[in-house]
């Protein structure tokens, strides 16, 4: 996507169907305590999306498909169009547009994990409503930060107090999800969940989204993960393995659980505090040295044909037929 252009001002057709803007009431809570105990308090803002719908004798089931640190990106667009094709509903989200961010690679506390994680629910209540969307046949799709945010969407400490008690996704399909922040109770309710992460990357740690895995199927979750081999971050992009190196990570930094009231507990000192934010946790990383710049994206061979195929079957075992 250009820099200078809203993704809502872009005129796209996936498989022959155009796409209309949908405008979503959303917020940006300052932290994950905040969303959970004053989500009506926190900062408004509407941020968009494309909605593609093909032709149907009824209700669709439908596929958010939710960006990472770059943005709405051509591969974002090329798995929408995939689900398109086979007859699923999409959605398409810019979180990023309405706030006036361009990217998050260099610095992810422009605004915090807590409000794409809102996102991801506000959209949910709109696409919910649409009359030509099956409210019980949706899934959440998200890539790197995307994928961090449709995870905790699923969390039932964070989504009951925003959406209600039992409204959730029929799925989350998380691809190389960084998986930093883990809710204490990581219960996810009848939400099916697959992660999917490369054994090269080096934008976050494998080991604790293995770590995620392991606590959501702990808690009774219907969870899956696969680790692709030799895979670098973003390998369903067509684009050979290359640097950005204006990233800035902190794969080794250690986890940060979150209590059941959304308040951050401090890795070194065990104690949750109501106003830590993530500002506050990459700043301690950077403080312990664990941080960095530079990290790779790209793919290699016949991979984003493989995460192709293992994303329509995730979410065609979740949905169903598209018709």
């Amino acid at each position: 996507m250009d820099d200078e252009t809203r993704f809502r001002d872009c005129s796209i057709t996936l498989a022959g169907v155009v796409g209309e803007n949908v405008e979503v009431p959303s917020a940006t809570p300052v932290n994950y305590h905040q969303a959970v105990n004053d989500p009506t308090g926190c900062e408004p803002v509407a941020v968009d999306g494309k909605l593609f719908l093909p032709s149907a004798g009824g209700p669709l089931p439908l596929v958010m498909v939710i960006p990472g640190s770059l943005g709405v990106a051509d591969s974002h667009l090329a798995h929408a169009e995939a689900l398109v094709a086979v007859g699923y509903a999409a959605f398409v989200l810019d979180p990023f547009g309405p706030r006036a961010v361009v990217s998050t690679v260099a610095n992810q506390t422009q605004y915090s994990f807590a409000a794409s994680a809102f996102d991801v629910l506000s959209a949910l209540t709109v696409l919910s409503a649409h009359p030509a969307v099956d409210p019980v046949r949706i899934c959440a799709q998200g890539h790197s930060r995307g994928g961090s945010a449709v995870l905790m969407a699923a969390m039932r400490r964070f989504a009951d107090p925003v959406v209600g008690e039992g409204v959730g996704f029929a799925g989350v399909y998380s691809v190389y999800p960084w998986c930093g922040h883990q809710f204490n109770d990581p219960t996810v309710g009848a939400t099916r969940i697959r992660a999917i992460v490369g054994d090269q990357d080096d934008w976050l740690s494998v080991q604790q989204v293995q770590a995620q895995v392991q606590a959501i199927r702990l808690g009774g979750g219907d969870v899956t993960v696969r680790v692709v081999a030799g895979a670098a971050h973003s390998f369903d992009r067509q684009e050979d393995v290359h640097e950005v190196p204006e990233a800035a990570v902190a794969p080794s930094a250690p986890t940060v659980y979150v209590d059941d009231d959304g308040s951050m507990i401090d890795p070194l000192t065990g104690r949750p505090d109501a106003g830590t934010t993530d500002l506050d946790m990459f700043l301690a990383a950077l403080k312990a040295g664990l941080g960095r710049k530079g990290a790779h994206i790209g793919s290699v061979g016949d991979q984003p044909d493989l995460f192709r195929a293992d994303m329509l079957a995730f979410h065609a075992s979740v949905l169903g037929p598209p018709t």
